[in-house]
């Protein structure tokens, strides 16, 4: 039987789209391969890795920077040479000691990349304020240039690249890839939506009134800003209108006191990270979702609003225009288009039957991303290797 590596950041109980991805494929991968997953975790240990059929290695995140990823490619040496493939999940953390370790043993290397890694740190520290598209096209230097030229050096070295959307396929054909290597694998999505009322899960969650949520990290360019800057716009409108924003990260603060500034103590709602379970009682109790981003590579968010029924209004960036379909499953907006943004809420709000459109196209849109089709896509792929 022939032995997988797949190397990731993040991996449960860590929240987010590759924690969720990592254990999902390595699942799959399972039925026909001996798999093992290498990942940083934010526990020493965990109680569910015994119950899986493969086995997890944790690096702890708490051991300082540079020794943890120094200790992550000893890992990943001592793992490679059994292993016959290694699939990193992302290009630079994950990528960069896992292609070092396979150049060593000589390996196949499939790399998944969801994004720039050098524009997202640049951007998280101050270093940009361009969104993503502006970024590609500027001289790339000092710490932002270097992981740059590290996501290119591990795709170049990669026996294939998986990306999430065309988008993205075209980002990484920018950096001089060639695009033969590139396959589009879209994300599934096997979210489950809660039955009960809106009312019902509102009383669950503590929230009253006619609830627009919004879900994702908290960085700039998901513009969460600007959802809390038109909410005294939206109160004349409706005046039940509650923002709730699911999600944590670096502009939490920033965003609380824009909160407090503008007088907006229980109308908008910083309600932190949720797991699935959650978020999906969050959703049931939704009357709206906006997804107000400056950049998106693929967006889970979108397809689990689709999958709760829960009309969707967002921006015209990124894969977000390979799920919708203007006026027909949603709405897209330019990034922090104030009046625009006003006026797409106003009118899914003002029209039932709109929203009803919305919601009914959504659950059909959601039948393209399956999560089956897209494991046997990747099983194929690696298989091909």
């Amino acid at each position: 039987m022939h032995k997988i590596l797949i190397t990731t950041g993040i991996y449960p109980p860590d929240i987010g789209g590759p924690a969720s991805y990592a254990p999902t494929i390595a699942e799959h991968l399972s039925q026909h391969f001996d798999v093992s997953v290498l990942t940083y975790s934010a526990v020493w240990r965990h109680q569910a890795d015994k119950a899986k059929p493969f086995k997890v290695i944790r690096v702890w995140k708490k051991i300082p920077r540079f020794i943890r990823h120094v200790l992550y490619l000893f890992c990943a040496l001592n793992q490679v040479r059994n292993h016959d493939i290694v699939f990193s999940l992302n290009a630079v953390s994950a990528g960069v000691p896992a292609l070092l370790a396979v150049r060593f043993f000589k390996r196949k290397f499939v790399v998944k990349v969801v994004g720039d890694y050098a524009w997202e740190m640049a951007i998280n520290s101050n270093r940009t304020t361009l969104l993503i598209n502006d970024f590609q096209k500027t001289n790339r230097t000092g710490w932002p240039g270097i992981l740059h030229r590290l996501q290119i050096w591990v795709c170049r070295n990669a026996s294939r690249i998986i990306v999430p959307s065309e988008y993205l396929a075209e980002i990484v054909t920018g950096w001089g890839i060639e695009r033969e290597k590139i396959t589009v694998i879209y994300n599934g999505v096997d979210f489950a939506p809660l039955t009960m009322t809106k009312e019902e899960a509102r009383k669950h969650i503590g929230i009253p009134g006619n609830i627009i949520t919004s879900i994702g990290r908290m960085v700039p360019w998901k513009g969460f800003r600007m959802l809390i800057k038109i909410m005294p716009q939206l109160l004349q409108v409706n005046q039940f209108f509650r923002l709730v924003i699911v999600g944590d990260g670096p502009e939490y603060s920033t965003l609380q006191s824009m909160i407090k500034n503008l007088g907006l103590d229980r109308k908008v709602y910083l309600v932190g990270k949720k797991n699935r379970e959650d978020l999906a009682l969050y959703l049931a109790a939704t009357d709206i979702f906006v997804l107000n981003t400056g950049y998106e590579g693929f967006s889970h968010q979108i397809l689990e609003a689709f999958s709760a029924g829960v009309p969707v209004i967002t921006t015209a960036v990124g894969g977000n225009r390979e799920i919708i379909e203007q006026g027909e499953n949603g709405f897209m907006v330019k990034y922090n288009d104030e009046f625009n943004l006003i006026e797409a809420i106003k009118t899914l709000w003002r029209v039932p039957e709109l929203r009803e459109k919305f919601s009914e196209n959504g659950k059909k849109t959601i039948k393209d991303f399956d999560v089956e089709a897209m494991l046997n896509e990747t099983e194929k792929l690696i298989e091909s290797l």
